[in-house]
């Protein structure tokens, strides 16, 4: 007889501090031989994203960006220099993208739909670079169910295609294999391609037992990936396969957001005010 799979783990932790739902949830660093990660997570309605030092146990608001927007869009960062990052956040119309220098908060543009395209509220944002230039792009998840990806330089959508028939609620990019994977309210996870012209391109679609995703995060090392879902569950899958690995069943409402950290744990944020911590296939 076949061997039976073995089922899902429990959380290696449960941490219950949180006095609302938690939205959004991020690992800084923690690189291997370097100690513990750190994990933030939010769930302000304050219009305001703030910055924290947390050395040596501090834990003050240090900075803080005012938002123009009222909606269910995260930001996005992307690393530059050793004390300069860009942010990715929306913008004062509801179809615009803000797109600030840090932490000087300088605007570096406002990325607005092409004329006569009305894709709607941009629901989630992905800043990142390919392999093969250092310009910054952008890939947008949109209401209408398109994902666009814009050159932020010359503030122009390079391609944008559509993925969904439902507002795309999350996704995230492979840069080094330029291959990403978004999902929505629908019942389907979608993967696409970015070629050296950056033309998007759906590859293929992944068909869930359950509708509605909140969130995507593929690892730091490209194996697997998970997706945050309304059906209080965190599903995982093989990245190059999309074969599904795992179902995590922990919370009782709907899980926001998940997060990876660089030596393989898995944060999952729920409504349930509670942040699930998961040690799951770790790296060979």
């Amino acid at each position: 007889m076949a061997d039976l799979p073995l089922p899902p783990p429990d959380p290696q932790f449960v941490l219950r501090g949180t006095q609302s739902a938690v939205h959004a949830l991020h690992f800084c660093g923690g690189a291997q031989g370097q100690g513990c990660p750190l994990l933030l997570s939010g769930q302000g309605r304050d219009l305001k994203l703030c910055l924290w030092d947390l050395a040596e146990g501090r834990n003050t608001v240090v900075d803080s960006v005012h938002l123009e927007s009222v909606g269910f869009c995260r930001g996005s960062i992307l690393a530059g220099g050793q004390s300069r990052w860009m942010l990715a956040v929306p913008g004062s119309g509801s179809d615009e993208v803000q797109i600030l220098e840090m932490p000087s908060k300088t605007s570096v543009c406002s990325l607005k739909p092409e004329a006569g395209t009305r894709p709607g509220m941009p629901m989630c944002l992905q800043l990142w670079q390919a392999n093969s230039s250092p310009r910054p792009l952008l890939l947008a998840g949109y209401e209408d169910g398109s994902v666009a990806l814009w050159d932020v330089s010359e503030q122009k959508v390079c391609s944008r295609i559509a993925c969904h028939t439902e507002p795309v609620m999350g996704l995230d990019v492979d840069s080094q294999k330029a291959r990403g994977v978004s999902g929505s309210a629908e019942k389907v996870l979608a993967v696409w391609s970015v070629d050296e012209q950056q033309a998007l391109q759906v590859r293929r679609t992944h068909q869930l037992t359950n509708p509605g995703i909140a969130d995507i995060k593929i690892r730091p090392d490209r194996k697997i990936l998970a997706t945050a879902g309304w059906d209080h569950r965190v599903r995982v899958f093989l990245w190059q396969t999309m074969k599904p690995l795992a179902v995590l069943a922990f919370h009782s409402a709907t899980v926001h957001c998940v997060a990876f950290a660089a030596d393989s744990l898995l944060a999952a944020g729920s409504g349930d005010h509670r942040i699930s911590i998961w040690s799951l296939y770790p790296h060979t």
